[in-house]
């Protein structure tokens, strides 16, 4: 009867980091951080949030300073001065995690962190080393959808052989021990998540994919479809590729 009301109470997970990259998001990252930390206490033994301010001009960094203050230990929050990308801040994410296990979500609210709980089970039903989200409806522009289809799905699968189907949602589980595994990752902006992701695949590390709800931006502007951060990352994919090949 004791053991199996212990079972009962188990957490799902043993041990789980979640790191949010976050850039000029002064009026979503505390709504964020406070619904993934309520949802964390529910489902892991230790945790942390960790905020990759990524040298936001507005109060973000204010706020995400705040944050650590007011839940101190499981809460921290790395500061990038200047700007690094959204791969920089991928990058400083995975790598400050201390647990074994590692999410990360975009900080825009536009992802339900509820769902983190169908990933681990999917880990768990499959032995995956990564889980990746893959978004069953995107709330985003007709020009936004069109350029990720074309750098999500074509691109990667036609240049680098990446199966994958969304690989640049931004909501992921995956071991650390891949990401220390796959070192040192060159790319920048979103050619990161196709270095690793391409370097995880070749290694053999096992993939599992999962629906997500993406739901419309309220706040804030979404700086992944810039004519500046397009260019530049085609520029990264085809470095990426140009070394990988050899």
């Amino acid at each position: 009867m004791y053991a199996r009301l212990q079972d009962e109470m188990a957490k799902l997970i043993d041990e789980l980091s979640v790191f949010l990259p976050t850039y000029n998001e002064e009026k979503n990252i505390t709504i964020v951080v406070e619904k993934v930390r309520k949802i964390l206490t529910n489902i892991a033994d230790k945790w942390e949030i960790i905020i990759v301010e990524d040298g936001s001009s507005d109060k973000t960094p204010q706020l995400a300073d705040s944050l650590v203050k007011k839940y101190k230990l499981n809460v921290r929050v790395i500061h990038h001065k200047p700007n690094r990308g959204y791969g920089g801040a991928l990058k400083s994410g995975y790598s400050a995690a201390k647990y074994k296990w590692v999410a990360f979500m975009d900080s825009d609210d536009q992802f339900d962190f509820f769902e983190v709980e169908n990933f681990i089970r999917k880990q768990k039903k499959t032995g995956a080393d990564l889980v990746l989200g893959i978004r069953m409806r995107r709330a985003d522009s007709i020009v936004r959808r069109l350029y990720t289809f074309v750098w999500s799905k074509l691109l990667p699968r036609i240049l680098l052989g990446l199966k994958v189907t969304d690989y640049s949602c931004g909501f992921k589980l995956i071991r650390k021990q891949v990401f220390d595994s796959v070192q040192p990752l060159v790319g920048e902006e979103k050619v990161t998540q196709i270095e690793m992701l391409t370097k995880a695949q070749r290694k053999g590390y096992k993939f599992a994919e999962v629906g997500v709800h993406h739901y419309p931006r309220k706040f804030g502007h979404q700086t992944g479809a810039d004519l500046k951060v397009i260019t530049k990352s085609i520029v990264d994919l085809g470095k990426l590729w140009w070394q990988l090949r050899r």
